[in-house]
């Protein structure tokens, strides 16, 4: 049965997709271009409400019936509607931030979804617990990652690419870990996405929009944290692995704009797509490459679950330093930021 609704899904994203299209240009939920964007004529957004529509349908033929569900969805609902109202309208960030937020507590209250302590495998069976942190570090978390897949989609395909790796891993640790319902919600997503990516892929027809971006990263939070709630510290840092290319490039983001002294918010052409377009690659080996990125994330989270505490610790540093060579390589911290490389170079000679 659930193949057959997976299969389904798809089919709904394809046929729903340019039927999405055609409502974006009549109600003038457009995307102009300017000297952000790399895309030179007016395109349709709106493409997310397709993915939202199609992983519905799946939902209702699955009809999941876990407890937390009915919270989920509706948190879903709103942040589609703010993606939508910013899709026509260009909502400040402000009213998008507070939709993500009561999204957010929707879930962690109505639905009791919150991280309240993480298993230290380093002194037995010692635990930490969050406490009164474990809201505030839930929210955080649903509202960071639904902002991260929105600040990767800057080139054709990208987000919907790298949201459909996130949630194939997603789907893929659920199963290790017996985890049916996130099984199921990951792999629904992650087709009715593939469908949409069919026409949004470079040339992209349609863009999903923040109505799609919102939503995925919205969903992949909130699966996250069922799949990984409550888990070592080390096991802990799976979901973080698996969404390793947009944490990272919001990452890098903040930082900087904390070294060139810009607001954190302000926007700009260093996030990881420009300056692999910068340096020389087309937009499709740009999409491509980090589509590599991601899986080979997604690989190093699998990989991660199985190791040893110690291996773990040692893969993690090991990630973390080709991370940072990689970013002043291609310029994400800037041109002139390059610590490491300046280091590597001076014992070189």
């Amino acid at each position: 049965m659930i193949y057959l609704t997976l299969i389904l899904c798809f089919i709904c994203s394809v046929l729903l997709t340019p039927l999405v299209k055609r409502l974006a240009f009549k109600i003038g939920a457009t995307d102009k271009p300017n000297n952000r964007k790399v895309h030179e004529k007016v395109m349709p957004r709106l493409g997310g409400l397709a993915i939202y529509l199609s992983f519905m349908l799946g939902v209702l033929i699955f009809s999941p019936n876990k407890e937390v569900h009915i919270p989920i969805m509706v948190g879903a609902f709103i942040i589609v509607v703010i993606g939508m109202l910013d899709d026509k309208y260009q909502l400040p960030a402000k009213y998008k931030l507070l939709g993500q937020i009561a999204a957010a507590l929707i879930v962690v209250f109505w639905g009791n979804v919150e991280v309240e302590f993480i298993n230290n495998p380093f002194f037995g069976d010692n635990r930490i617990d969050f406490g009164y942190f474990a809201i505030p570090i839930t929210i955080l978390w649903i509202v960071g990652v639904t902002n991260a897949i929105n600040l990767i989609d800057g080139l054709d395909g990208l987000a919907a690419g790298v949201s459909s790796i996130a949630l194939f891993t997603i789907a893929g640790m659920a199963i290790f870990m017996g985890n049916t319902y996130v099984i199921a919600m990951a792999s629904l997503l992650m087709v009715a996405t593939l469908g949409f990516l069919v026409f949004n892929f470079h040339p992209a027809k349609i863009f999903m929009g923040d109505t799609g971006a919102l939503f995925l990263g919205y969903m992949i939070a909130v699966l996250s944290l069922l799949g990984f709630k409550n888990v070592t510290v080390i096991s802990f840092i799976i979901p973080i692995l698996i969404l390793g290319v947009p944490l990272s490039d919001t990452i890098f983001a903040i930082f900087r704009r904390i070294l060139n002294k810009q607001p954190i918010s302000a926007p700009d052409k260093s996030h990881l797509h420009h300056c692999l377009l910068n340096a020389g690659f087309t937009h499709r080996q740009t999409v491509l490459l980090i589509y590599a990125m991601a899986a080979t994330f997604g690989m190093i989270a699998i990989i991660f679950s199985q190791a040893k505490v110690w291996g773990a610790i040692l893969l993690i540093a090991v990630v973390l330093v080709m991370l940072e060579l990689f970013a002043e390589l291609i310029g994400l911290l800037g041109k002139d930021y390059q610590p490491l490389l300046k280091r590597l170079k001076g014992k070189g000679n």
